[in-house]
């Protein structure tokens, strides 16, 4: 058995109980007590010092009692719904949904809904990790998986869907959506399947068949998997979070995790593409590269501040810093000297943009479309990244919970982080919705995903594009 890479006082007894302890108090912003020195001044929103493509980073700190400061879920009263920004208008595209995390648009403008959650646990949690799982709970990831995709249409165009069907069901925690072809892919949180599709087709009771196996149990702290096809179909491309932390369950049941993996689609052939990716949790391509991207949850328990989630190009071969290091080649002060990778470090990359510390991106959609006739909104989102923040536990105050856009320019972000859907956690700090995946519709529309809402919320343009 592999030694541990951080001090084994941050999973003892006392952290687990007083997590649990705290997280009534924390869940109303109350901050535990930090042991190593006071809280850090928190920066203005989500765009402050720590975003971009060159923020600044304060110095770690730790602390016995890590900060948990969730919104509690409470869900959408009646009719509410999220808050647009300036210029934008939303609508509920469809409501009492069960837990819905990926959104995928067809070609011929259906969209797919994975409805899902986290599979159960096969093994013994430590208390610090059961700790974390009440907290999560309360968080609204409690529920249990439908495991299922549902199909959605929207056949007259007015932005709400009056079809409803079960698409595929009796999957296992499934993500990722991806059609190439005939065939539709599906990553469940163990495995990556497929089944024939056919435009228009409603319900697919086809048996799903195994293309390659991910990685899953015993243990799957990061569940989700991410998944995104090649231009030509050929190969498919995987994200897939760590088994913890910061290595702390040891580092053989971290193989072909915190990285994005490549499968190809005819023999399931696998190879690690891109690693040192925390949890890249959605993919896309670069309209004007043709670059693969990625947005990637980062490490918690080092303050307020750090370490910054990101949106990333990722290159093949490239190692992201994870767990030695993060945003390049700053180290984690938590793995002990004779467990560090210093050739690691030398070589990991920075990423190319901070989203903010604990805002959890699990959302990433550029805004392409084919046609001016199809674009719902200015010319100036066009290549763009519209981006669902999920939102944070580890920090006080909260941040994330909305959906941001970062503009692009020549295939390289090019300006400051903007608030496009916000109003998701209330007045008494509770979530009536939190953000996920993201998509464009047929129409040039942006679709949202929200788990704790159990809603697909649309969003369009108010001015002429």
């Amino acid at each position: 058995m592999s030694s541990p890479l951080f001090d084994p006082r941050a999973a003892t007894l006392s952290t687990a109980l007083a997590v649990l302890m705290l997280a009534a108090c924390s869940s109303r912003g109350i901050p535990p007590g930090d042991s190593t020195q006071q809280p850090q001044p928190a920066p203005a929103g989500t765009h402050g010092q720590g975003t971009g493509p060159d923020p600044e980073l304060p110095e770690p700190r730790t602390s016995l009692i890590p900060t948990v400061d969730i919104a509690p879920a409470v869900g959408w009263a009646g009719d509410a719904q999220p808050t647009p920004s300036e210029g934008f208008a939303v609508n509920a595209f469809a409501r009492d949904l069960d837990h819905p995390r990926t959104v995928y648009v067809l070609p011929n403008g259906d969209v797919l809904v994975a409805e899902s959650n986290a599979p159960p646990q096969k093994v013994d949690l430590s208390l610090k990790r059961k700790a974390m799982e009440a907290v999560m709970k309360r968080a609204g990831a409690g529920v249990p998986s439908a495991d299922r995709i549902t199909l959605l249409r929207d056949a007259d165009g007015d932005g709400v869907a009056e079809t409803r069907t079960t698409f595929l069901e009796d999957l296992m925690s499934p993500f990722g959506i991806a059609l190439v072809g005939d065939t539709l892919y599906v990553a469940n949180a163990d495995a990556l399947v497929k089944v024939p599709y056919s435009e228009g087709t409603t319900r697919i009771t086809t048996t799903p068949t195994q293309v390659a196996a991910l990685p899953g149990g015993p243990l799957n702290h990061h569940w989700t998997k991410a998944l995104l096809a090649s231009p030509d179909g050929s190969r498919l491309y995987v994200g897939v979070g760590s088994n913890s932390n910061v290595g702390e369950n040891g580092m053989e049941m971290e193989v072909n995790r915190a990285a994005i993996l490549e499968v190809d689609a005819d023999s399931g052939a696998t190879r690690v593409f891109a690693s040192g990716l925390r949890n890249p949790t959605a993919l896309d391509w670069n309209p004007g590269t043709g670059m693969l991207w990625a947005v990637v949850n980062e490490r918690d328990e080092l303050g307020d501040n750090l370490v910054p989630d990101y949106l990333t190009s990722v290159r093949d071969g490239e190692f992201y810093g994870w767990p030695y290091s993060y945003f390049g080649q700053h180290r984690d002060p938590r793995i002990d000297e004779e467990q560090q990778r210093p050739d690691l470090v030398a070589k990991a990359v920075v990423p190319d943009y901070a989203l903010g510390s604990h805002v959890a991106p699990l959302g990433l959609a550029f805004y392409t479309v084919d046609s001016d006739a199809r674009q719902a909104l200015p010319d100036r989102y066009r290549n763009g990244a519209f981006i669902g923040l999920h939102g944070s536990w580890n920090r006080s105050p909260k941040v994330g919970y909305k959906v941001v856009f970062v503009p692009f320019s020549g295939g390289r972000p090019a300006g400051p982080m903007e608030d496009i859907l916000g109003g998701f956690v209330n007045a008494d700090g509770e979530a009536q919705g939190r953000p996920v995946s993201v998509a464009v519709d047929a129409h040039g529309a942006v679709l949202v995903a929200d788990d704790v809402g159990n809603a697909i919320w649309r969003i369009t343009g108010t001015a002429t594009p």
